[in-house]
């Protein structure tokens, strides 16, 4: 054939000679070493080679017992291609989105579980089995009798059972002659550039034999040399995991990912390389610093800890392993790494190794044993002559923070503004040191040492100069520093605090609110900031200069400008948190967030190779990637069945895909708060309450309601000692409002309480008797309250006054005579049920009139007996004779009105009420609030018996009451 004739001369080039000698071993390699016996013949028993082996085989024993039933499960896993399987399509791009690297790594799982059902069935078996063997008398088995004999019965058959699995090992990969021919033409067909044709053989052979892996390497070579990378890429993953000892592929592999950017895949290829070679460092050692390129430290650590076992000498690898541990925070482990380098390999660390042991101890508070790591360095590499400055400088800052103030000064000699060039970084660790151990003179020494150098020329560096002029009492000059550090930091917001405090501290109030006030296109600004939730507020917006511009002007009195800077700022808070709050509650995420979870994983393009690796991202992403494919395929699937169903019954199916990728509403987004922990801190409570009052002293009742409202509605964690203050505050303020409809809530949650509190039931009825509109809540609220508790007294008498304000008598003496019942001597009660008598016995329909006049009276006269027939029971009594046409009593009993004195004393007020609108505090008693409340009752009983006098012609007599009582 024509093809045969140019292989021969092809075989008679130098180069294609070369090239076939090195296929034919790698066959015949390949064939003698994939050959495995698979089962061992049965051995006759050989008393004379028995007593030869009992050493051996005791040895054999002793290791068989301690592993041998963990012996399959060590052996590493290797790809193996089943039938019906078919290989070529794992280098394909797989529409169901099932990647090659999971197909493989479910074959693996089933696998090892298979493997594991397997050892766990023997063991049973083997127990069942050794549970029923037969003894004797003295309870020895059969196998132990022959064994003690020196037959030797029961080792012999472990032994044999032993070499029957040291046989078997892994599934036979001979390869046919008929492959080994086939795969010998496809190298020649590659050598000779016809590729077409070698990639048609090589697909046969896959067909026929797929577990060789020699296939899809030479596949790869091939698909490389057709410039088809990604495909050829996919190949060699097979073949690598076909060989999974071959770790030099497994680098190759991880080189050709590197270029294509997929550092996860990377990572992947170089952990099967280390598994395939624990010895090859340099393949653990670009895996541990790829995790640490990605952040990804704690693997870091633990890879080069790996590392540091194999070479626990080399400085390079305990340094890396130091930082990563610094990096996860467990300075303890890389400083005990450090140390035991230095200590056991005196001869290999260098000052490198000890720099970075002062900075961790420095960091851990350990100056006494970094300065001992310094000493012992100097000695050791440093006998004659200097320690580095950057060594020199750290001892000395020790010696600063053990207060040995000279020692290091003695070691910042060499700092001087001659020698500085180079040196600013340490001038600037010195500054810091000084400045945190409160040594502010010092700090400005060597912070004014750079003065003039560029790296004084930066906002930082002013600032901490300016804090030490502070300490220092230089204000002036400190202000000045503060100055020029807003010109080139505007948004810095603790430099405009500081300077805003210094300002109204040197008597420039004036300056201190302008440096905090907004600028005058701050509307623009902060409508373009705050359409992008993630941006940072700008720094008028920002919560502690909002309440330091508000305590200025509380200073300075200016309430209405305390009011108009810190309100908006809680609004917004509270408007904020309630929103955030829903936003934690939402359930379901629309399709566009989970296509955009989803893509964490397998956002890749189409044509990239070998997606299987694991991305680089931490568990919580990974978890809510895994989370949102699932949720995308189950959608996936729930629309095609929708489909389906709206086809067979011949409808039109239509999508709610647009729905589904609403956006969320921006204002349910997640947003900066102006003030945050506005409900987690004493502080903030405070501040809360504070503006509420001064917002009822200014009567800007709705905004203090509001507040109040969204305070309790999203401040769970408040005591409930604070919220029932919030809502006292409240029920105050909707009196005022005369409007119970938004107080009605706050004196509800009150009563509900505490239900027999009197103080607490007053409340509830002044707010709903205040209201100027009908509380429709209110009745239906009383009836709840009354079936809950039937033997509450302030809730008998205010369902009774409710009656008697429609003019329904009868119920109101009902609800009066059951409170009466339970509290027989409260003068009050028999106050109300007398009057409700008198005034039933008005109405048309009574018949027993006299006799409810008369129990009327009776009530009337024991409620002035419970009082000591005080001027106001006697007043009681004229106005009730004078309401039933009595008018000779009733005159009788005015005249004793007017001839009682009553002193005037302060009307009752509630805590709350009694306290300072702005402080809360309770004020001091003077002597018009002892004058304030009016309680003698001479000008109303004047009044009343001159109506009397003049109706009955007495003209002058009622003339000269009035001029005597009522003439102010």
């Amino acid at each position: 054939m024509a093809w045969e004739s140019n292989l021969e001369d092809f075989a008679k080039d130098s180069v294609g000679s070369v090239f076939l000698k090195d296929c034919q071993e790698r066959t015949v390699d390949m064939s003698s070493g994939g050959e495995m016996e698979i089962e061992g013949g049965e051995t006759e028993f050989d008393p004379e080679a028995l007593t030869e082996m009992d050493d051996e085989e005791e040895g054999d024993e002793e290791e068989e017992d301690g592993d041998g039933e963990d012996n399959d499960d060590n052996d590493e896993y290797q790809l193996e291609f089943q039938t019906g399987m078919d290989p070529l399509a794992f280098a394909e791009e797989n529409e169901s989105g099932i990647m090659p690297f999971e197909q493989f790594q479910k074959m693996e799982y089933e696998a090892l579980a298979a493997r594991k059902r397997k050892a766990l069935e023997l063991k049973r078996a083997a127990k069942a089995k050794s549970s029923k063997a037969p003894e004797d008398l003295f309870g020895a088995s059969v196998e132990e009798i022959w064994e003690s004999a020196g037959f030797g019965v029961g080792r012999h058959s472990r032994r044999r059972r032993r070499k029957k699995r040291k046989k078997l090992g892994r599934p036979s990969k001979k390869i046919t002659p008929e492959v080994a021919k086939m795969l010998g033409e496809s190298n020649l067909l590659y050598a000779m550039g016809k590729f077409e044709e070698a990639v048609s053989l090589l697909q046969e052979c896959v067909r026929i034999s797929p577990n060789v892996a020699d296939s899809y390497h030479t596949l790869g070579l091939l698909y490389d040399a057709m410039g088809d990378r990604k495909k050829a890429l996919n190949f060699y993953m097979i073949a690598a995991h076909l060989t999974p000892k071959d770790s030099i592929l497994w680098k190759r592999l991880a080189s050709w990912s590197m270029e294509q950017g997929n550092v996860g895949q990377v990572i992947y290829c170089l952990t099967k390389a280390v598994k395939a070679d624990p010895d090859d460092v340099d393949a653990k050692w670009d895996r541990a610093s790829l995790f640490a390129e990605h952040h990804e430290y704690q693997k870091a650590a633990e890879a080069f800890e790996q590392i540091l076992v194999q070479r626990p000498s080399d400085v390079e690898v305990c340094k890396m392993v130091a930082r990563m541990h610094h990096k996860t925070g467990n300075c303890d482990r890389a400083i005990q790494v450090l140390e035991k380098l230095i200590e056991e390999y005196p001869g290999e660390s260098d000052l490198t190794a000890v720099n970075l042991l002062a900075e961790l101890l420095m960091e851990r508070g350990q100056f006494a044993t970094a300065i001992a790591h310094i000493d012992h360095a100097a000695t050791l590499n440093c006998p004659d002559q200097n320690l580095p400055i950057d060594l020199s400088i750290k001892a000395g800052i020790c010696h600063a923070y053990l207060g040995n103030l000279e020692d290091a000064e003695s070691y910042f000699e060499e700092l001087s503004e001659e020698r500085i060039e180079g040196l600013a970084d340490l001038v600037v660790d010195v500054g810091d040191a000084y400045l945190a151990l409160g040594e502010h003179k010092y700090a400005l020494h060597y912070y004014t040492m750079l003065d003039g150098h560029k790296a004084f020329d930066n906002a930082g560096l002013r600032l901490k100069v300016a804090d030490c002029h502070v300490a220092l009492s230089q204000n002036r000059t400190a202000i000045n520093l503060y100055y020029k550090v807003l010109q080139e930091l505007p948004n810095h917001v603790e430099t405009r605090l500081t300077l805003a405090s210094l300002l109204n501290g040197e008597g420039s109030h004036d300056e201190a609110i302008s440096v905090l006030s907004p600028p005058e296109n701050s509307d623009n600004a902060g409508r373009s900031s705050s359409d992008d939730t993630e941006e940072k507020l700008p720094w008028w917006k920002d919560g502690e200069v909002r309440k330091k511009l508000a305590d200025l002007y509380l200073e300075q009195e200016q309430y209405h400008d305390y009011l108009d800077t810190i309100v908006p700022a809680i609004q917004e808070t509270l408007y904020l948190e309630h929103r955030n709050q829903k936003v934690k509650n939402r359930k379901r995420l629309t399709k566009s967030v989970l296509v955009e979870r989803a893509s964490w994983i397998d956002g890749r393009a189409p044509d990239e190779v070998f997606h299987g690796f694991r991305p680089v991202l931490s568990s919580a992403d990974l978890t809510k990637a895994a989370r949102a494919r699932k949720q995308l395929r189950k959608l996936l699937d729930e629309k095609r069945d929708k489909k389906a169903a709206a086809i067979a019954t011949g409808q039109t199916y239509e999508s709610d895909e647009e729905s589904e990728e609403e956006p969320i509403p921006r204002e349910v987004r997640h947003k900066k708060q102006p003030l945050p922990n506005l409900l987690k801190d004493e502080e903030h409570y405070q501040l809360i309450l504070k503006c509420c009052r001064m917002l009822l002293a200014t009567r800007r009742y709705w905004e203090a309601l509001e507040i109040i409202h969204h305070t309790l509605q999203v401040g769970y964690g408040l005591e409930a000692e604070k919220r029932d203050e919030l809502r006292n505050l409240g029920a105050r303020i909707s009196y005022q409002l005369k409007d119970a409809n938004y107080g009605f809530d706050c004196v509800k949650y009150m009563v509900i309480q505490r239900p027999y509190s009197n103080c607490t039931w007053n409340r509830y009825y002044q707010v709903i008797s205040s209201s100027e509109s009908r509380v429709a809540k209110h009745n239906k609220f009383l009836l709840t309250m009354k079936s809950k508790y039937p033997d509450c007294v302030p809730l008998m008498v205010i369902s009774g006054h409710q009656f008697s304000m429609i003019s329904q008598q009868q119920g109101a003496l009902r609800e009066y005579l059951h409170a009466y019942k339970l509290q027989p001597q409260d003068p009050f009660i028999n106050l109300c049920v007398g009057t409700s008598l008198i005034n039933l016995s008005l109405g048309f329909r009574l018949t027993n009139r006299n006799q409810c006049i008369m129990q009327g009276f009776a009530f009337l006269y024991k409620y002035q007996r419970l009082v000591n027939y005080s001027q106001e029971s006697n007043f009681n009594l004229a106005r009730a004779y004078h309401h039933v046409g009595l008018l000779q009593l009733a005159v009788n009993y005015y005249e004793k009105v007017l001839n009682t004195y009553e002193k005037d004393r302060p009307p009752v007020k509630l805590p709350h009420e009694a306290a300072d609108i702005l402080t809360g505090e309770a004020p001091r008693k003077t002597a018009s609030d002892r004058e304030s409340g009016r309680c003698n009752l001479h000008r109303e009983a004047a009044y009343n018996l001159h109506l009397i006098y003049k109706k009955s012609g007495a003209s002058h007599v009622a003339r000269q009451l009035l001029r005597d009582y009522c003439t102010v």
